[in-house]
């Protein structure tokens, strides 16, 4: 490989919330006994599709069909000092822990083995805005210090004083109702419906969808699941989907990582129904809808009218109009004597937080209309939305372009294709007095590695090269097999005060 020198080359309508049923109203159901339920974080997603999916522009008596099929739980059992109603709709969904449903062939091909605790795995409050305009979605780490009231456990029967446990262990304990009294009195926020579903419809909700599509720019693998992607976009089946959104071994993130995997999926499967018509089509939406419906558990108030309700609230989701948090958190972990590890949430910034649900407001700042950076290439680039995705923004890049071959122009024609996508190129382009190069190099100091990645991903078929000691700026020699760049995009990074992206800055583009 030449050492580039410094000479130069030749270069050339609101909606009424669906409201409470009256008292006594519904069919008030127990509990289902505690048989094995699968435990892993999806199920919440697959909830949250049942809201997109399941109702928007379906009739009445396809509604009705689809309830009775709904297994039923009593989650506001005995409730009192409850927060008040405030605007909007909340659904707190949640899902539990078994491996009732799953056969011996899933439980091999997905790593679905291991022992149940009975706990919810994942939550998430979902907030439906009163002018059904959004949809804000918080997911509540599992391992939340939390602080359970007074309670019968579920299970023994025995009388519980006031104690500290993670948050997942309340439906251990009390099951739906305890989860919910623990979930109001955090948050202040007030449960309107309680949703409570399982993997197996997730994996045939997604299938039935033809599959959805995720996008990573950095490999993710996780021996615990099975995991095992490549940087890139993936087309994912149900089973795929459910790996995905399981693994919390792939860094230091752990269930952090985890949660914003499980908005990521919720996001696509929006994406993907709006993209496939589901929502405008009754007959696709039945069928979609039917299979989910067919593992979900809900309050016993969470009829027909509620499901027509919910549906009119979300017949105009998208995924620019749906947002994702998760609670904020207040330092690192701590210890608790038989509890173990936990998070406690900031008592200030999750309060604002709860508050703006209460008070139905965004989450995400407001977005102002953004133009595209105009191209300076002699070719036009692919629009910004169909961008590969990769971990550093083009333009925190800075990079030197050396021509390698003897074809007059060549370094330009590349500075000017990567300052077109938003890399920061020095405008002045060098030449090489070696022999010809045929495979594009990029090459970098090792401290800037993922600089690198970001900068090969818009060079297909380029090799990267570490050199200690280099500094910041990458250079890139390109070679005979130049062809073009590839545009490439950063995920937009959380703003505002509550750090929640919106499901356009996630989907694929």
């Amino acid at each position: 490989m030449p050492t580039p020198p410094r000479s130069s080359r030749r270069s050339a309508p609101p909606h009424r919330p669906a409201g409470r049923p009256r008292a006594g109203a519904g069919r008030r159901a127990g509990p289902r006994s505690r048989g094995k339920r699968p435990r892993w974080g999806t199920r919440v997603a697959t909830a949250l599709s049942v809201l997109v999916l399941g109702t928007g522009g379906i009739g009445h008596a396809v509604v009705t069909s689809l309830d009775t099929g709904i297994g039923r739980v009593d989650a506001f059992k005995d409730m009192k000092n409850r927060p008040d109603a405030g605007h909007g709709l909340n659904l707190l969904l949640v899902g539990t822990d078994g491996r009732d449903k799953i056969t011996e062939s899933e439980r091999r091909t997905y790593r679905l083995g291991g022992a149940p605790c009975h706990c919810t795995d994942t939550i998430m409050l979902v907030h439906l805005s009163e002018n059904g305009k959004r949809a804000s979605v918080v997911s509540v780490p599992r391992d939340s210090y939390a602080e359970l009231p007074e309670h019968t456990d579920g299970t023994t029967g025995k009388q519980h004083k006031p104690h500290p446990v993670k948050i997942n262990a309340a439906y251990a304990e009390g099951g739906p109702s305890l989860t919910v009294r623990t979930v109001e009195r955090m948050t202040g926020v007030k449960i309107s419906h309680y949703l409570e579903v399982d993997f197996t419809s997730f994996m045939k909700t997604v299938d039935s969808l033809g599959g959805v599509e995720i996008c990573t720019p950095s490999s993710l693998k996780d021996s615990n699941t099975g995991l095992d992607l490549a940087p890139g976009t993936h087309r994912m089946n149900g089973g795929e989907a459910l790996q995905y959104v399981r693994s919390r071994h792939i860094d230091s993130d752990a269930d952090l990582g985890r949660m914003q995997r499980q908005q990521r999926l919720v996001a696509a499967l929006i994406s993907r129904a709006a993209d496939r018509g589901v929502l405008l089509n009754p007959v696709k939406l039945r069928d979609v809808t039917s299979t989910m419906l067919s593992s979900v558990r809900a309050d016993a108030g969470f009829g027909t009218e509620q499901m027509l309700a919910v549906g009119e609230a979300m017949r105009g989701l998208s995924p620019s109009s749906s947002e994702f948090t998760s609670v904020p958190l207040s330092g690192k972990g701590i210890s608790v004597p038989g509890v173990g590890a936990t998070v406690k949430w900031d008592p200030e910034k999750s309060r604002s937080l709860f508050r703006a649900l209460r008070e139905d407001k965004p989450l995400t700042p407001a977005r102002s209309a953004r133009s595209p950076e105009p191209s300076r290439s002699s070719a036009s680039p692919k629009p910004a939305k169909d961008a590969r995705l990769v971990d550093v923004k083009p333009q925190e890049i800075r990079v030197q372009v050396y021509n390698g071959t003897r074809r007059d122009g060549l370094g330009k024609e590349v500075d000017d294709a990567l300052r077109g996508t938003g890399f920061a190129t020095t405008r002045t382009p060098l030449g090489s007095d070696g022999p010809e190069v045929g495979r594009t190099v990029v090459m970098y100091d090792p401290r800037w590695d993922r600089s690198a990645k970001s900068l090969a991903a818009a060079l297909p078929g380029s090799e990267l090269r570490a050199v200690r000691q280099q500094g910041a700026t990458l250079k890139v020699m390109a070679g005979t097999d130049y062809r073009t760049v590839t545009p490439v995009r950063a995920e937009e990074k959380p703003k505002g005060q509550f750090e929640a992206v919106t499901g356009d800055q996630v989907v694929c583009p």
